[in-house]
């Protein structure tokens, strides 16, 4: 399974539900008694389904440090334990819902993961999952929209996990033996506009330097070449010191439109 940085972790999840909860809808989250969060992180879902339900939660997750940083910010409704997606510390039917975000595109198997999902619950499973070959952008400096497409398609083509599961994640809840499975798609639009919050800062800064592109160096290599990704880079950083400029005249205004699908089905 691919690792991750708390940070990015946060960047990439937490967002997603500033916007509202009706993306869990399907979840019948009013109903439950007992709930896991596989692949959990930092546990920003995990906190989202204990605010959503009185349910005991449980987050899991293989990286103890990410863990740590979900434990840390605990308000004392979650509990949390080290573990493997594809091998669960988790008795069978222990929980009525075993949920997941953003896990499946970066396990090579995603239907091993979702066969213990079903195992440890006794009801519902569900999967929320970002298609991230069909993220969009909108910036007002314009470099900014050609090369994050270029840097996506690359980083795609790169990546050894399909991070662009979309409808193939019901065909892992077919082969889980899962029942009436239904998946619904949302789009949430991350937006950076004026008076820039303190992570929309620190993101321009990045791209000034050619950090944020630096994290993918590997999967962007195996689509292209040393030579193509030098190359990329350096316009990339270009491009972020376009945008800090713009940003210290209060000039710049960025969405970015994450496509994700929540995906339910029943154990049989």
């Amino acid at each position: 399974m691919r690792r991750f940085s708390a940070e990015y972790l946060e960047h990439t999840r937490r967002g997603m539900w500033e916007d509202g909860r009706d993306a869990l809808a399907d979840l019948e989250l009013s109903s439950r008694e007992r709930v896991l969060d596989v692949g959990c992180g930092t546990g920003e879902l995990t906190r989202v389904l204990a605010a959503e339900t009185d349910a005991d939660v449980l987050g899991v997750d293989a990286d103890r440090e990410l863990l740590s940083v979900a434990r840390e910010e605990s308000d004392g409704r979650t509990g949390y334990l080290a573990g493997d997606a594809t091998r669960l510390p988790v008795d069978d039917d222990a929980v009525d819902l075993a949920a997941c975000q953003a896990l499946l595109i970066n396990l090579p198997d995603p239907t091993a993961a979702v066969r213990e999902l079903a195992r440890v619950s006794g009801d519902l499973v569900a999967a929320v999952e970002p298609d991230n070959a069909d993220v969009r952008v909108a910036s007002t400096v314009d470099a900014e929209e050609r090369l994050e497409r270029e840097a996506r398609e690359a980083y795609v083509d790169g990546v050894d996990t399909d991070v662009a599961l979309g409808d193939r994640v019901r065909e892992a809840f077919d082969a889980a033996g899962l029942v009436d499975v239904r998946t619904r798609r949302y789009v949430h639009e991350k937006r950076t506009e004026p008076p820039y919050a303190e992570a929309a800062l620190r993101s321009a800064a990045r791209k000034a330097s050619g950090a944020g592109l630096s994290d993918h160096r590997e999967e962007l290599i195996a689509a292209t070449s040393e030579t193509a990704y030098d190359d990329l880079r350096g316009r990339w950083r270009e491009m972020g010191r376009e945008v800090v400029d713009a940003m210290g005249s209060e000039e710049y205004e960025r969405v970015e439109y994450v496509p994700f699908d929540v995906t339910v089905g029943r154990v049989n």
